[in-house]
């Protein structure tokens, strides 16, 4: 029950007497009558809560926050407290609120200090993914040992889910690529009247680089996010740790389904996408520079080598690999929370993408040396 505190006053001291409750529900009203008394004016002042019957931790925030006010104005202040349990309660926020005040926020960090940080973690990182390799390898060569190791009805589930169930959004991508490279080539060529070589700038450039890149970027957005978020979501729930603990090895059973049935269907899919991405270049060359489908073929099978053809699908198992490898890695990266599955999801697919470019790099300069 709330009553209104009583006053005393002698010349510059103040006496002040709380009485009842000082809880959360009447500190409102309590400081709404103190500040109706000029206490900054007074050079001494004590606040007697002898008589309360009850205090809250609420109220004892309110007495702390009150003798802060009063030893910043340099006003002495005597409190009068004899009651153990609210005694206690008022020495806890006391205590917590002076620990909590002397906390000091983290600096930030010296920009030297972030480089380091920045370097070592990727540097961990990599070393973690080194381990993820050479665990992979040894797996790969004690289960590749006898047929009866290999898992095929799960090869045949994963090339089912990777692939034949990706023909559809590769198969349009292509198309789409194709009709766009022979739009813009078109409109070059119409101004040299050399339009006859847009089947030399489509069969290069689609056969060589970007059926096999643009291949490798959707399947790292559609299958390589799905198993990072797949495996992420089993260590989540402790599948990962209940197929452990029955004796059954998570690479054999997980990993190496997915990487095998990848590498396997990854040429099939540059293949498809070959095909679609000539057809849409074609379908442009007979619209727009009025090249016939039997001329638009006869100079195709004239000017491309079947070599062409042969460095795209070659380059398809490698990007398979590094592909389902970090998106497998990510996954069994994840912590456990909910929050880490789409940071790993989202890295994966990043990563993949970066480590295809710099695949493909590094291949355009090996055959552009080797002279094929």
């Amino acid at each position: 029950m709330y009553k209104k505190p009583l006053i005393n006053l002698d010349h510059a001291k103040l006496s002040i007497t709380f009485e009842g409750e000082l809880t959360l529900y009447t500190i409102a009203q309590t400081q709404k009558e103190l500040e109706q008394i000029k206490t900054y004016s007074f050079q001494e002042i004590t606040l007697d809560f002898q008589s309360l019957t009850f205090l809250d931790t609420a109220g004892a925030i309110f007495i702390y926050d009150l003798q802060k006010y009063f030893q910043q104005k340099k006003i002495k202040n005597n409190i009068l407290l004899t009651d153990a349990v609210q005694k206690s309660t008022l020495e806890l926020v006391t205590k917590n609120m002076r620990s909590a005040s002397s906390f000091k926020p983290e600096k930030e960090k010296h920009i030297l200090e972030q480089i380091g940080k920045f370097f070592y973690d990727n540097y961990v990182g990599f070393l973690s993914f080194l381990q993820f390799f050479g665990q992979l390898f040894a797996t790969n060569l004690q289960y590749m040992t006898s047929l009866k190791n290999i898992r095929f009805k799960e090869i045949a589930f994963e090339i089912n889910e990777s692939a034949i169930k990706a023909l559809g959004i590769i198969a349009l991508t292509s198309f789409l690529i194709g009709i766009v490279v022979a739009y813009q080539s078109a409109y070059q060529l119409k101004i040299y009247g050399a339009n006859i070589y847009i089947v030399d700038m489509l069969g290069l450039s689609i056969f060589r680089e970007l059926a096999p890149l643009m291949t490798a970027i959707v399947i790292a957005g559609r299958s390589g996010s799905a198993y990072a978020a797949q495996i992420g979501a089993m260590k989540i729930t402790q599948e990962l740790d209940a197929m452990k603990t029955m004796g059954f090895e998570p690479f054999a059973f997980l990993v190496l389904p997915r990487i095998v049935a990848l590498v396997i269907t990854m040429p099939i899919l540059i293949f498809v996408a070959d095909i679609m991405a000539m057809l849409g270049g074609m379908i442009v060359a007979n619209i727009d520079l009025h090249i016939t489908t039997s001329l638009f073929i006869d100079r195709f099978s004239e000017v491309i080598a079947a070599k062409h053809f042969y460095v795209g699908i070659v380059k398809g198992p490698f990007f398979a690999f590094l592909i389902a490898s970090i998106g497998i890695y990510r996954g069994l990266m994840v912590k456990d929370d909910t929050q880490s599955i789409g940071f790993n999801t989202t890295k994966s697919v990043v990563e993949s993408i970066f480590a295809v470019i710099v695949c493909d790099a590094v291949f355009s300069i090996a055959f552009t040396n080797l002279g094929i």
